[in-house]
């Protein structure tokens, strides 16, 4: 039987067409600056992005940590949101690496940063205080697309108060998707963005960082303290050419399942079903007390794959279908029902 995984669109399998791509790539020495899939591929996204350059980074959690180490030296601060990716789940790069002071706030329900609110944390000009040198936004946040008139407030803002500007993309291309607009629009407002090619378009490793070019090579520079100067790296940016060329406009049927998967869930009168209007490719469902681990080992029992919490997210991708998703709120439907 088929195994179902929801827990993220990162474990999606490169499609066989993908595959022939990377067996097929001309390679040389990236760290040279002579591989030519991968300058193919940076160039690719700089023309898709309307930026100056791009860097291709084996993760995106190297994409924002070396978009924050360019942004900021020692001693600096960067604001965020409390349940932030680069916050949260990046192992304190910033902090521990570049000696960079994260300043969380908690995100808006939409998933975006009140900016009166961020205004009231900028610090002073005082040797009291770390120097605030950038804001970090994350589109998309729990799934939510940033409203876009948000960016261009964001874009002002920072003007205003002289703070550079990064982007955690890591599902930017689902934004596009959904604000049926271009990812060179989703980008435009910040002056680093770092997008991820290894979710919901389906390549197996890999996100670039795009931005201003000083930004850019100061960057790559980082990106050789890191350990990530790639070899033969075309490869892998194979993976991520095939998938800008195939596989942005398809992210529409991953939110077209998950919109499916909330419709199915919400006749299950023991969960409560979170998808707001400008979600994605992402559901969430809160459970009663105490059962999300029952319902995982009882799903896992019949292949498929969800996370624990009272909060539960289900992320469709790729590799999900909608008999996937019927077969999914089946089974939840005879776990509630027992």
């Amino acid at each position: 039987m088929k195994t179902i995984d929801l827990r993220s669109d990162t474990v999606t399998l490169p499609s066989v067409r993908m595959r022939q791509a990377m067996a097929a790539a001309e390679v040389g020495d990236d760290v040279y600056g002579e591989d030519p899939t991968v300058n193919r591929l940076e160039s690719l996204i700089a023309e898709m992005t309307c930026t100056d350059a791009a860097l291709f980074v084996p993760t995106g959690t190297q994409g924002n940590l070396l978009g924050l180490l360019a942004h900021c030296q020692r001693g600096d601060e960067y604001i965020t949101g409390q349940q932030a990716h680069n916050y949260r789940y990046e192992a304190g790069g910033a902090a521990i690496v570049g000696g960079i002071q994260p300043q969380p706030l908690e995100f808006s329900a939409d998933g975006s940063l009140d900016l009166e609110l961020v205004a009231g944390y900028i610090k002073p000009d005082d040797s009291h205080y770390a120097r605030t040198t950038l804001l970090s936004l994350e589109n998309t946040q729990a799934g939510k697309a940033l409203p876009m008139n948000y960016l261009a407030e964001a874009r002002d803002f920072v003007g205003l108060h002289q703070l550079g500007l990064h982007l955690d993309g890591a599902r930017a291309f689902n934004a596009a998707v959904f604000h049926q607009c271009s990812i060179a629009e989703i980008v435009k407002p910040f002056d680093t963005a770092s997008l991820c090619l290894s979710k919901g378009l389906g390549a197996p490793v890999g996100s670039v960082l795009c931005g201003e070019q000083q930004l850019i090579e100061k960057a790559r520079r980082w990106r050789k303290m890191l350990g990530g100067g790639m070899r033969q790296s075309g490869i892998i940016a194979a993976a991520g050419i095939y998938a800008l060329e195939n596989n942005i406009e398809r992210l529409q049927e991953d939110h077209q399942l998950a919109e499916r998967l909330a419709g199915g869930l919400q006749n299950i009168a023991d969960i409560v079903v979170r998808r707001e209007e400008n979600q994605t490719n992402m559901v969430f469902i809160d459970l009663p007390d105490d059962e999300s681990v029952a319902l995982q080992c009882f799903l896992k029992e019949r292949h498929i794959l969800i996370g624990v919490g009272q909060a539960i997210r289900l992320v469709t991708h790729f590799d999900v279908t909608q008999e996937d998703i019927d077969r999914v709120v089946t089974e939840i439907g005879i776990f509630y029902d027992r």
